[in-house]
C-alpha cells in the first residue's frame, strides 16, 4: 500500500464529475484529483442544457463552484479524453479514472417519417439556445405550430422556450444569435403530447407551475385529458410530486382563459404513431389515441388524430456517447457497470448519466457518486488498482504541453465568467455567453495573453 496521494481523474465536470471529487474529498482520504473537460468552460448540464429562463437551477453553480475552489481539486478544461489523451494515458498518470460524461445526444423516435425535414431532437434545440459550441447557430422557427413529444421538464423547457417571445428571454443570458433567432419565432401554438396520463407526466411541479408565469403563454388542457386508474391513484397517493403534479394539470383544465396570445397545448392519452409530410417537410403528427390498462400502462384504442404542425421536437430522452477504449452497452447506451465499477476494467468507474442513463433529477446523481467513489476508495485499501506510473500533477501538464494542448484552468473560468458577466450588465443583465470555442479559450487567458494551461489551479 503506497502512501502518497490516491490521483483521480474525473472526466467530465458537470454536476455528476464534481459530486464525484466532492465525495472523494470528504471521504477524508488524502486525495489529488483532476476533473478534465472537453469543453473549455465547465459545468456540463447546469451550463448547456438548463433553460435559460431557469436561474433557480442555474443557482447550483454556486455549490459546484465551492467544490472546485478547493485545493485539492485542478480543472483542466478543453481536454478531449479519446482524442487529446488516450485512456490508456491516463492510467500511466492517475490511479483510477472516473467517468461522469454525461449524456447530450438525442434518443430516437422510431416511427415512420421520422427522417423528415423539421424533425430535430430536442436537445439540438437546447444546444441551439443554451449556445452549446457544437450545436447550431441558426435555427429555423418558421413553423406556426409546433409539436413537442414528451411529458418530461426537457420538452417543458422546449415548448416553453418556443412559446415565449424573445424579449422575455432577453434579460437571461442567451447570446445574441439566439436573440436574433427566436425574434423571428413564428409559433403561436405548441402542442405537448403524451402517451400516457398525467400521473404518469415527468414534470416537476414547479416547472409545470412556471409556466404560467408568462403572460404571452395560455396553458390549454382538454378536461377528458384528464383519467386515472387505480394505479394512477395509488401513484398519487404515494407521491407528494405525483399528487402536485396532477393538480396543477387539473387547475390548468379547468381555468378560465386569460387570453394570452400563444398556446401551449397540453395532450395526455395521444401516442405518436406517424409524421406525415410533403416534399420531404414535416406537414402533420399523426397520434392515437391510449387509455389506461388499470395498471399504469397504456393500450391503443385505434382512434387516430392528425394534427397539422411545421415542425416537431422530440423530447424521448437523451443517450451518452462512448468514450474510446471503455466499453459501451449501445442498446443501454450506458457504459457497463457494478456499482460504479466499469465492467472488466480495474480501475476505472463510472458515474451519473452515462451510468444509469438519463433519469432522475440533478440531486440523484450524489447517490451515484457516492457509490461509485466508496466502491473506488475500497479498492484502494485492498491494494487492488495498478498504481500510476507517473502520478505527479506536473507530470499531466507536462505531457499536455508536449501535445500542444491549450488547456484551461479554473482561474481561467473566473476570467471567462467575468467577461461573460461584463458582456450582459452593458446590456442591463447578468450575463451573456460566448457561443464560440475559440472566443471561450481566448477569454480564458489573461489580460497578457498568458495561455489558459499557465495557471495551477
Amino acid at each position: 500500500m503506497t502512501t502518497r496521494k490516491l490521483r483521480v481523474a474525473i472526466v467530465g465536470s458537470g454536476p455528476a464529475g464534481i459530486y464525484a471529487a466532492d465525495a472523494l474529498m470528504k471521504s477524508g482520504r488524502d486525495v489529488s484529483i483532476d476533473i478534465l473537460e472537453r469543453l473549455p468552460a465547465p459545468f456540463g448540464l447546469i451550463r448547456y442544457g438548463v433553460a435559460p429562463d431557469h436561474p433557480r437551477i442555474k443557482g447550483i453553480i454556486k455549490s459546484l463552484h465551492r467544490v472546485l475552489d478547493k485545493p485539492e481539486v485542478r480543472l483542466l478544461g478543453n481536454v478531449d479524453v479519446g482524442r487529446d489523451v488516450s485512456v490508456a494515458e491516463l492510467r500511466r498518470l492517475y490511479d483510477a479514472v472516473v467517468f461522469a460524461t454525461g449524456a447530450t445526444g438525442d434518443r430516437d423516435l422510431d416511427i415512420p417519417g421520422a427522417d423528415l425535414e423539421g424533425h430535430h431532437g430536442a436537445g439540438e434545440f437546447v444546444g441551439f439556445y443554451d449556445s452549446h459550441p457544437e450545436f447550431a447557430r441558426e435555427w429555423d422557427l418558421s413553423a406556426e405550430s409546433v409539436a413537442v413529444v414528451g411529458v418530461g421538464n426537457v420538452g417543458l423547457d422546449v415548448a416553453r422556450i418556443l412559446a415565449k417571445t424573445a424579449d422575455e428571454l432577453h434579460v437571461t443570458e442567451i447570446a445574441d444569435n439566439v436573440y436574433e433567432g427566436l425574434g423571428a419565432n413564428a409559433a403561436r401554438e405548441v402542442h405537448v403530447f403524451g402517451r400516457r396520463g398525467p400521473a404518469q407526466a415527468k414534470f416537476t411541479p414547479l416547472e409545470l407551475k412556471e409556466l404560467d408565469h408568462s403572460p404571452t403563454i395560455e396553458v390549454v388542457i382538454d378536461p377528458e385529458d384528464i383519467d386515472y386508474d387505480a394505479a394512477s391513484e395509488s401513484a398519487r397517493r404515494e407521491s407528494k410530486i405525483v399528487d402536485q403534479v396532477c393538480s396543477i394539470i387539473e387547475n390548468y383544465a379547468i381555468r378560465d382563459p386569460k387570453g394570452a396570445p400563444h398556446k401551449l397545448h397540453i395532450h395526455f392519452f395521444e401516442s405518436p404513431v406517424e409524421l406525415l409530410g410533403e416534399n420531404g417537410r414535416v406537414t402533420a403528427i399523426r397520434t392515437e389515441r391510449t387509455k389506461l390498462d388499470g395498471n399504469g400502462g397504456v393500450v391503443g384504442t385505434g382512434k387516430f388524430t392528425d394534427w397539422p404542425v411545421g415542425a416537431v421536437y422530440r423530447a424521448v430522452g437523451y443517450r451518452s456517447d462512448a468514450v474510446p477504449e471503455v466499453p459501451f452497452d449501445e442498446a443501454k447506451a450506458v457504459i457497463p457497470n457494478e456499482g460504479g465499477r466499469v465492467d472488466g476494467h480495474v480501475g476505472l468507474y463510472a458515474t451519473g448519466w452515462v451510468r444509469r442513463g438519463p433519469v432522475g433529477l440533478i440531486g440523484n446523481t450524489k447517490g451515484d457518486a457516492n457509490e461509485a467513489i466508496g466502491n473506488l476508495l475500497a479498492d484502494w485499501d485492498e491494494g487492488i488498482l495498478q498504481l500510476a506510473a507517473e502520478p505527479s500533477e506536473s507530470a499531466v501538464t507536462e505531457f499536455f504541453d508536449v501535445r500542444g494542448i491549450e488547456y484551461t484552468t479554473w482561474d481561467g473560468w473566473h476570467r471567462l465568467d467575468a467577461a461573460e458577466r461584463a458582456a450582459g450588465e452593458a446590456e442591463g443583465r447578468e450575463r451573456k455567453k460566448f457561443v464560440e470555442w475559440d472566443d471561450m479559450v481566448t477569454h480564458s487567458r489573461d489580460h497578457a495573453g498568458v495561455p489558459a494551461g499557465s495557471f495551477s489551479k
